[in-house]
């Protein structure tokens, strides 16, 4: 009998054993055919088989106002530029009420860095929430926004986490990850927060019970070695989170394609094609073993490519959103919300079953599917390319 190839061994492997770090990169060098059967079995055996969840919520940014000037983003402003702002709480329970009335569960809250605003401002908009949105989730603050208010406040991490967690968190976004390489990083925002300090409050938040999500960027030039180091450094994350937080680790992984259409980056970073983005994606899958869940990017990709992720590794579809101004704004297109009959129907034209989840990747709902496909005689998104039809 022929020896089985390096390749076709190493796949093997993989849906059975950990991979090293060395192992990981080799899978960049194998077809993606091949890479994705891989991925796509491993799916199949870590989640429902037949099930792809998706969540309703909303992206909402408080403040576009940042001092930190990312060369890859479109959406920060500075104080004086006349189409900066910072909404009052009465704008966001406005956004809110519309989630609600379409039986949204969470919203993102997040925003640029903002010397403006003081602690009161981020205590004062939990607790309004809280008060008057019950229902709603609070996912908000990346590791950035974080790491400010830590050196602002005078507070350490433990008493600034705590002092959120008081007026309303329930947990932490994952942006702000990219790639957790410093020397990528130091390239594309030299002010960005470091890789360090990214996982330091990450750990935290897991500690202290807090929603966390992994998330990676590809696209920045980086090279397949640094790729591989990132998943390797959210595993051994999600490892120390699972023994030492009763198993409070990253809910999921999401990752998306570095979008440079309006940014100073356009022409200097190479970005990610719609190959690269499901080749990354199918070895995410296979090198994270101890994450369930991981997240197509309709946002980033567009539907199309989504929906052949959820063969190539996802069994999610992310959310709804609702509102989404930073990919969004980089990318230079208008893929900033989502329907949930468009997400239904990307997951049946598929073959699966759709589920509604919350953000800890929970069933809540099952939708009659074919009841929502009927609704309407004509056929709205096919203007927006949904689905496989």
């Amino acid at each position: 009998m022929t020896a089985p190839l390096p390749g076709t061994a190493l796949l093997d492997r993989a849906t059975h054993e950990r991979l090293t770090p060395g192992e990981i990169e080799a899978l960049y060098h194998l077809p993606l055919p091949e890479v994705a059967a891989a991925a796509h079995h491993l799916r199949l055996t870590r989640r429902d088989p037949h099930t792809v969840t998706f969540l309703i919520d909303r992206n909402i940014n408080y403040t576009n106002i940042c001092n930190v000037g990312c060369n890859f983003c479109a959406f920060y402003r500075t104080r004086r530029q006349k189409d900066s702002y910072t909404l009052d709480f009465e704008t966001i329970s406005a956004k809110i009420r519309e989630l609600e009335a379409v039986g949204g569960t969470r919203i993102l809250l997040q925003g640029g860095v903002n010397p403006e605003l003081d602690l009161d401002y981020y205590t004062g908009l939990l607790r309004h929430v809280k008060a008057n949105h019950p229902t709603i989730r609070i996912d908000a603050f990346s590791p950035e926004e974080v790491l400010f208010m830590e050196k602002t406040f005078g507070l350490n991490l433990d008493a600034l986490l705590d002092t959120l967690i008081e007026a309303g968190l329930d947990g932490l976004p994952g942006a702000g990850g990219e790639i957790l390489e410093d020397d990528v990083r130091a390239g594309a925002a030299p002010a960005r927060i470091r890789s360090d300090d990214w996982f330091r409050i990450i750990d935290a938040a897991q500690r202290k019970g807090l929603y966390t999500i992994a998330t990676m960027v590809i696209g920045f030039g980086e090279t397949y070695a640094q790729r591989a180091a990132h998943l390797v450094k959210i595993r051994d994350q999600q490892d120390r989170a699972r023994r030492d937080y009763g198993g409070n680790g990253f809910s999921g992984f999401a990752m998306w394609t570095l979008q440079t259409e309006h940014t100073r980056l356009h022409g200097k970073a190479p970005g990610a094609t719609a190959h690269e983005y499901l080749q990354q994606l199918a070895i995410a899958r296979i090198a994270l073993d101890n994450i369930e869940n991981i997240q197509a990017s309709w946002p980033a990709q567009g539907f199309k490519v989504a929906q052949a992720a959820l063969y190539y590794g996802a069994n999610d579809l992310g959310s709804t959103m609702l509102e989404e101004n930073v990919v969004s704004a980089a990318g230079g297109h208008g893929r900033h919300r989502a329907t949930v009959r468009e997400l239904i129907r990307i997951a049946v034209d598929a073959g699966f079953t759709p589920a509604i989840r919350n953000s800890r990747f929970q069933i809540i709902e099952w939708p009659d599917a074919e009841a929502v496909l009927s609704r309407a005689e004509d056929n709205p998104e096919a203007a927006r390319a949904v689905g496989a039809g």
